[in-house]
């Protein structure tokens, strides 16, 4: 990483920071709460599909938040959009440790999954237009890398709010840590400027009299392009959201861990996805975007049917946490630099968070569908299953879209495999 940061300008550093941590604390604001499922479920008597709900909720309003904060990026600009929504998802995480029933919590997750979505909308964008095309691979990819620092943090939070608090307080604890991201927002304001690119296109387009459509993503020669990106989107996410969200309860029930105990392992999980991050965000500019894809996506396939299906001891189970991690979210890192480049100016970040934010919403599904399929089947296979089933369609999607590395933003005006 050392060689290629050095390269970057002041203001590419200032934006890289400035997203790597609005992502990293948007992980861990979202990622709370799967660290709090056993708890909730024992507190409050709710089964696993109501559980499995309270999280494909939020994944669904992040959707809809992100397709608005798309647009609203093309509209007012990609910094804007981003302070407001980092400040929304951090006051209603917080909110979140004040709530007295299930209901009260599904209102609270579904408004602040739209803050979430929508400050990776205006985030990976924004990241995608201000680095160059020889490092936009490396940057964007290595941003996304914050997820596992901020999945990282929400296990170490939990754990030890449990370890120190009785648990009728430690979860609502953990949630009231959230309110920290709105922090960022200061940062934010001082440093991080809009791209050139984008400022560029938007004069333009005024000069012009041409008005940003959010419609044309849905017409040729792009609407293939949108619906394959989607395709992708729904595989990886899809997938992920099965594994992430029911791995804390996979290892207590299944593997029979305590609280702290299975903290221990999700580090081990988001050590490896850490070190998966960067040497994809690595490969997928030195061997293009979807060799990268598809590299990721077969060993995802192969690491996630031994962890869901083999049954390994703890010992071994832990240390195979680092391979499992490591591909199963490192295939992110090539998401955002990908999706930039599919997509002119006028209106990428709206086909970007519209592709992204459908496969989420969809994805987000396959969190209640593991609830509904465990109560028929065990656990492990209901979440392998599922997420060898998202891994396959991310792998058809890749076939089937352009390789864009290198190419620069100010020049796409239709992907010629959109024709």
């Amino acid at each position: 990483m050392v060689v290629w940061y050095r390269e970057l300008s002041t203001r590419e550093k200032r934006t890289f920071w400035g997203c790597f941590g609005g992502w990293a604390l948007d992980a861990m604001d979202v990622q709370i709460f799967s660290f709090l499922i056993p708890t909730l479920v024992a507190a409050w008597g709710i089964s696993q599909v109501q559980a499995g709900l309270l999280g494909t909720s939020a994944l669904v309003a992040s959707a809809i938040g992100g397709w608005i904060g798309g647009v609203l990026s093309d509209r007012y600009g990609r910094v804007r959009v981003m302070q407001i929504t980092v400040m929304w998802f951090a006051v209603f995480t917080f909110l979140s440790g004040f709530t007295q029933s299930y209901e009260q919590l599904l209102v609270v997750r579904c408004l602040q999954g739209l803050g979430f979505g929508g400050e990776w909308a205006a985030g990976a964008v924004l990241m995608g237009e201000i680095i160059r095309p020889a490092h936009r691979g490396k940057a964007v990819g290595s941003v996304q890398s914050g997820y596992a620092i901020g999945w990282g943090a929400a296990a170490l939070l939990s754990s030890l709010s449990f370890a120190v608090l009785p648990d009728d307080y430690a979860w609502r604890a953990t949630f009231w840590v959230g309110l920290l991201p709105a922090l960022l927002v200061i940062y934010i304001r001082r440093f991080i400027q809009e791209p050139e690119v984008f400022e560029t296109a938007r004069r333009a387009a005024q000069a012009a009299g041409i008005k940003t459509r959010p419609l044309d993503i849905f017409r040729r020669p792009l609407l293939r392009t949108t619906l394959l990106a989607s395709m992708l989107a729904l595989g990886v996410q899809g997938s992920s959201y099965a594994i992430i969200t029911w791995l804390p309860t996979f290892l207590r029930t299944v593997r029979h861990l305590s609280s702290v105990g299975a903290g221990s392992y999700v580090a081990v999980v988001t050590l490896g996805a850490f070190c998966g991050y960067l040497t994809s965000a690595y490969l997928t500019d030195a061997i293009g975007r979807r060799k990268n894809f598809l590299i990721f996506a077969v060993c995802c396939w192969i690491v996630d049917f031994f962890y869901m299906y083999v049954p390994f001891g703890n010992e071994a189970t832990l240390w195979l946490g680092l391979p499992f991690g490591f591909f199963t979210q490192g295939i992110y890192a090539s998401l955002g630099p990908y999706f930039t480049e599919l997509f002119p100016t006028r209106v990428r970040a709206t086909g970007q968070s519209f592709a992204y934010n459908l496969g989420r919403s969809l994805g987000a599904f396959f969190i209640t569908l593991v609830g509904l399929m465990a109560q028929v089947i065990p656990l492990a296979q209901a979440i392998g299953a599922l997420s060898l089933g998202g891994y396959l369609v991310a792998i058809i999607a890749t076939l089937l879209l352009p390789e864009t590395k290198g190419i620069a933003l100010d020049q796409i005006e239709a992907i010629p495999g959109d024709q």
